[in-house]
């Protein structure tokens, strides 16, 4: 322990990553098999030190690889909408995405809302342009009462049951949402196995087999945590 050697860079840094010429900020340090390995950004990714260069020593050209996006929401948590095809039918806005679509030739960004129906929190997704404003969540209170007398059914229901309904939708929304963060997670894990896998047929170096190697051990890890919800409903 005593002969170890140190890091050449630590947590705050700002390095360069040289095979992709993107530059990011040291986020974590790790000594693994007799070789440092680096967060940058607190990506899934770990690199080798070989592969990192402090952004004043860099000499290359950098690549700006982050976008700015600026988008408007026409709907907010609580607002109280109607959607085409459901005309007689009333919802409340309960969640909202924003789906990013980016090809050679095209790109665009699509706003998603999630809704429960005011009748009986029947769960239904619909696009911003099929949407129409009725009240926005401050004033939406004094419309659901009014809309209560046409719909007996949520007059009749217990409170105790639409808050155990409600509370079952959420579970279920935030659930495909990380299901969905998972799968990037393992498609990134997925391409960067891929790329050292190249990497270490073309030159037969043995670091790049360990950061082969530290990648199967973080996709085991995600595969382990995500048996656990699964199992939950497999009785």
């Amino acid at each position: 322990m005593g002969n170890k050697k140190k890091a050449r860079y630590k947590v705050g840094d700002t390095v360069v990553i040289t095979m992709y010429g993107t530059v990011g900020k040291v986020t974590d340090v790790k000594f693994i098999e007799g070789s440092f390995v680096y967060e940058v950004n607190y990506s899934e990714g770990l690199y080798l030190e070989p592969l990192l260069v402090s952004v004043e020593e860099y000499d290359g050209n950098l690549v700006q690889d982050k976008e700015e996006i600026n988008i408007e929401y026409r709907f907010f948590f609580g607002d109280l909408v109607q959607v085409d095809g459901y005309e007689e039918e009333y919802f409340k806005v309960i969640g909202f995405r924003t789906e990013i679509w980016r090809y050679k030739e095209n790109a665009w960004e699509d706003v998603v809302y999630e809704l429960s129906r005011l009748s009986d929190g029947e769960w239904l997704e619909a696009h911003e342009d099929e949407l129409i404003l009725i009240a926005d969540a401050e004033s939406a209170d004094a419309h659901f009462q009014d809309l209560g007398l046409m719909y007996p059914l949520k007059k009749t229901k217990p409170a105790k049951e639409m808050k155990k309904q409600e509370a079952a939708l959420k579970a279920e929304v935030r659930t495909l949402q990380e299901l969905q963060e998972q799968k990037l997670v393992i498609d990134q894990l997925l391409d960067l196995y891929n790329d050292y896998a190249a990497l270490y047929q073309t030159f037969r170096d043995e670091e790049y087999k360990k950061v082969m190697l530290l990648t199967l051990l973080k996709l085991k890890n995600l595969s382990s945590h995500s048996r656990k919800p699964i199992d939950k409903n497999s009785k």
